[in-house]
């Protein structure tokens, strides 16, 4: 039997105030202290400058053990002047891959917080033997094997193996790192990294750290084209190619197209400019003009000596070097 309650009368709702997913209150003030600043150039370098003068008390107020050091890689801040300073970190020299670190620091340079890639301690960091029962060939050989598996193309280690402490396992432990370069399997430039137990030999971790993104284009539809991470249109695959913004204009330095996104252009085609009619005959002229214009050059003109006809003008445009991207 199942038992069903009804209740008689009215109800009222009410709403109460809501929450967006951002955490704050609907009709509160926004406190926009912990926003992004926009830093010059000049305030940056300025930001860098003061990180790298008080790191090595940073690393004391830490805790860090003695052989550990840090190095300031990047630094932000907040509208309020709160600082995000980030730092990898080293262990006898040796870099240390996944002991990066971020502090957060009030204008006064009192510490608020600190986050930690990895949750290895310093006494570990201190256990760890820095002689490899590995030599370094043997470390390229086993990363030049790893290339070759995907399908590499030409690989070749760009540099001898380095030595590293390893701490993306969690666990530190003494490893080599060792880039392949060459082709990938379709061709895109190949910038394999891979990590090798120094004790071992086997391969612990590999990443690539060269991505394709997606270009839409007027002429040939959905094309992949070989971006830096930093998402700039720069084309590693045809001589590091760049391709510059003139904002319609024929010459000039331009500004080369960067964005937030890693996906180019919107695959519509741009909508031409009017151009005059080009006369075909005409009054008697003090001579005749011939204008010629390149993508590359402003248009110049050059005048002959007269002629009893018509004057023909005559337009030519030459497209520089265009890419998927440029369409």
């Amino acid at each position: 039997m199942i038992a069903v309650g009804l209740q008689s009368g009215s109800a009222t709702a009410t709403p109460t105030s809501i929450t967006p997913a951002g955490g704050v209150t609907a009709g509160s003030t926004v406190d926009t202290g912990s926003l992004p600043a926009k830093l010059s150039p000049a305030q940056r370098a300025e930001l860098l400058s003061e990180a790298n003068a008080t790191k090595a008390a940073t690393a004391k107020e830490l805790g860090l053990g003695a052989t550990e050091k840090l190095v300031v890689r990047d630094v932000a801040q907040d509208r309020d002047g709160t600082t995000h300073t980030r730092y990898e970190r080293t262990l006898d020299g040796l870099p240390v891959l996944g002991g990066d670190l971020v502090v957060q620091e009030t204008t006064a340079g009192q510490t608020l917080s600190v986050t930690k890639a990895s949750k290895a301690t310093t006494a570990q960091l201190k256990a760890v033997g820095l002689t490899a029962d590995v030599a370094p060939a043997a470390a390229e050989k086993q990363a030049l094997g790893a290339a070759k598996a995907e399908g590499s193309k030409a690989t070749e280690a760009e540099n001898a193996p380095r030595k590293v402490v390893w701490l993306g396992s969690g666990s530190p432990q003494l490893a080599y790192e060792t880039v392949v370069g060459g082709l990938q399997h379709d061709g895109t430039p190949n910038e394999l990294h891979v990590i090798t137990d120094a004790t071992s030999g086997e391969k612990l971790y590999e990443y690539q750290a060269v991505h394709n993104g997606t270009g839409n284009t007027q002429y040939s539809g959905q094309v992949t084209l070989g971006t830096a991470p930093s998402y700039t249109l720069t084309d590693t695959t045809r001589g590091n190619h760049k391709t510059y913004n003139l904002n319609r204009g024929t010459s000039g330095t331009g500004t080369l197209f960067s964005k937030s996104t890693d996906v180019w252009g919107n695959g519509t085609p741009r909508t031409p400019r009017r151009q005059a009619p080009t006369p075909t005959t005409a009054p008697r002229s003090p001579g005749t003009t011939s204008r010629t214009c390149t993508a590359a050059t402003a248009c110049a003109e050059t005048v002959s000596a007269r002629t009893p006809a018509s004057t023909t003008a005559t337009t030519t445009s030459t497209p520089s070097g265009r890419t998927a991207a440029s369409a």
